[in-house]
């Protein structure tokens, strides 16, 4: 998970109260169970010594509905300031978190967040295109533009013994044919260089996507043709998910198989990587950690001690005494630009925590 967005987050002094909640009421029983689950949590930080204020806030957010189909995760953080970082996902949510405390609880939050991506959806047929910016994690494209391409009054192909005129149209027709594919890849580069995503999932007319594809080859992103899915098509749209969700798993996997990779390797060279609480801390002190991997379950209950780590700070959270490792090993990524990734222990060399450094 790209941590940039949680910047803002350790700018305010703590302490903070965090929660992560199914709010999911997309019916009256569901609507019910979820004001159950915000009271529960909110007497919880109550229990813990969070201030009535604090509370009301982080109540008032958690009790607003969202809207969208279940299941849907809420993680709410706030400060005596006020509310610092309020995100909502359509995710499962494994367990629900509540804690008052010197820093802000998010290794579940992150968990769950760690196998959704962004990505640009691309149908492209003959007369042009549609676009769409996607979350993974959200029901709805954040934004959708329509390519419109140039028209003919008979936009098909014509049978090839009709003759030179037949040919003439059919020369102009593949030429516009070319021109409207080219207008949806131009409009998908600048979609690509304003807003980041670097996953392309192209679908729709062969001859269009195989054009969008040459257009779209020197661009610094990953295309991948989804198996089905035409553009308008009738009854298209369950295949066309399920070929998304296909290609958005076969991303996951082969990102957490290449980290895996490299961090076999870093340990084969006996550098470029730490292992453990004590030698990922240090590591955050030098601002070595590029990616930080955690199995959140398995670093439950460690605790790390910022007096045995000089120089490890935590933006403007006066931090003392044994916290949370979870807590601060997420808080250091986030204020050195460090990826955090979610594996289990088990390829982590057994340990709840490593991390690939940008240095030896």
């Amino acid at each position: 998970m790209d941590t940039a967005g949680l910047t803002n987050l350790l700018t305010r002094p703590g302490p903070y109260a965090t929660v992560l909640a199914d709010v999911s009421q997309d019916s009256e029983n569901a609507a019910h169970a979820k004001e159950l689950r915000v009271r529960a949590a909110c007497e919880e930080l109550s229990a813990q010594g969070a201030p009535p204020d604090v509370v009301a806030q982080v109540s008032d957010r958690l009790e607003a509905n969202v809207r969208l189909p279940a299941p849907v995760a809420r993680v709410v953080v706030a400060t005596p300031e006020g509310i610092a970082y309020d995100q909502v996902a359509v995710a499962e949510v494994p367990s629900q978190v509540a804690t008052w405390d010197a820093l802000p609880d998010l290794g579940t939050w992150i968990a769950a967040r760690d196998a959704s991506m962004s990505f640009v959806l691309v149908l492209v047929d003959h007369t042009g295109g549609e676009i769409s910016l996607w979350d993974s994690g959200l029901p709805r494209p954040t934004s959708t533009t329509t390519v419109e391409g140039d028209e003919l009054e008979h936009v098909h192909k014509i049978q090839d013994n009709v003759g030179w005129a037949a040919f003439r149209m059919q020369q102009t027709t593949d030429n516009v044919w070319r021109h409207n594919a080219d207008k949806v890849a131009d409009e998908v580069t600048r979609l690509v260089r304003d807003h980041g995503h670097d996953l392309v999932l192209v679908s729709g007319d062969p001859s269009s996507v195989s054009r969008l594809r040459d257009d779209l080859a020197d661009l610094p992103v990953e295309v991948v043709e989804l198996s089905s899915g035409q553009r308008a098509a009738d009854g298209g749209e369950h295949a066309r998910d399920d070929a998304i969700r296909s290609a958005l798993m076969d991303r996951v996997v082969r990102r957490r198989t290449a980290l895996v990779r490299r961090l076999e390797e870093a340990w084969g060279r006996g550098d470029r990587a730490a292992t453990g609480v004590r030698d990922v801390a240090d590591a955050f002190v030098t601002g070595r950690v590029e990616t930080l991997l955690i199995d959140p379950d398995a670093l439950a209950g460690h605790t790390l001690d910022p007096a045995d780590h000089p120089g490890l700070t935590f933006g403007e959270a006066p931090v003392s005494g044994p916290v949370e490792a979870g807590e601060a090993l997420i808080a250091a990524a986030v204020l050195t630009d460090a990826e955090v990734c979610v594996l289990p222990a088990g390829v982590l060399g057994d340990a709840p925590v490593a991390a690939l450094l940008r240095w030896a």
